[in-house]
């Protein structure tokens, strides 16, 4: 199938070896531990649940992630309400760096993000003041990277809701499912 997509990628432009190798870059790799290297992203080591739970649960194929929040490389929390202590981008900031800490406890889980063959469902919850309505657009944080790090295999189902209130005044939280090889 790569083959062929590199077939058609050829017959569509003239051919010289400029026009090959600005295409070739612009192939997204399917390898996303070479992604997270090329986005300039090192995965931290994940943090220890706080409470009697576990962080990963597999049955199957699936692999089911706990509700992460946006801690950050130094150890402290995003926290705020999106709509009055935050902007959107900040919540989306803070959706990111969720997106960042979940790929650490899969690539914990798994030990190499190229098991992982689908992101299937992402449930995002975002601290909201009372007359906020855009949870989604805060949310988008978490999934364009998933997508940006695994491609098409990233692209999943998804809710983004407002809560009143997260653990700890957390900004975000994110559970997500996976199906993995």
């Amino acid at each position: 199938m790569k083959k062929i997509s590199l077939i058609i990628l050829l017959i569509g432009f003239p051919f010289n070896s400029q026009n090959l190798k600005a295409q070739v870059e612009t192939i997204p790799s399917n390898n996303p531990e070479a992604q997270l290297k090329s986005l300039g992203i090192t995965l931290p080591t994940p943090s220890t649940p706080v409470a009697n739970y576990v962080q990963a649960v597999r049955t199957g194929n699936l692999l089911f992630l706990s509700g992460n929040g946006p801690l950050k490389s130094d150890g402290t929390l995003i926290t705020g309400k999106v709509g009055s202590d935050l902007t959107i981008e900040e919540g989306y900031e803070a959706a990111r760096i969720t997106a960042i800490n979940q790929l650490a406890i899969l690539k914990s889980e798994l030990g190499d993000l190229n098991r992982v063959k689908r992101i299937v469902k992402v449930l995002g919850m975002v601290n909201v003041a009372p007359d906020f309505v855009d949870p989604p657009k805060v949310i988008n944080g978490f999934s364009d990277l998933i997508v940006e790090v695994f491609g098409e295999r990233g692209k999943h189902a998804r809710s983004a809701v407002g809560m009143a209130s997260l653990p700890a005044g957390i900004a975000v939280e994110i559970e997500l499912i996976v199906e993995v090889e």
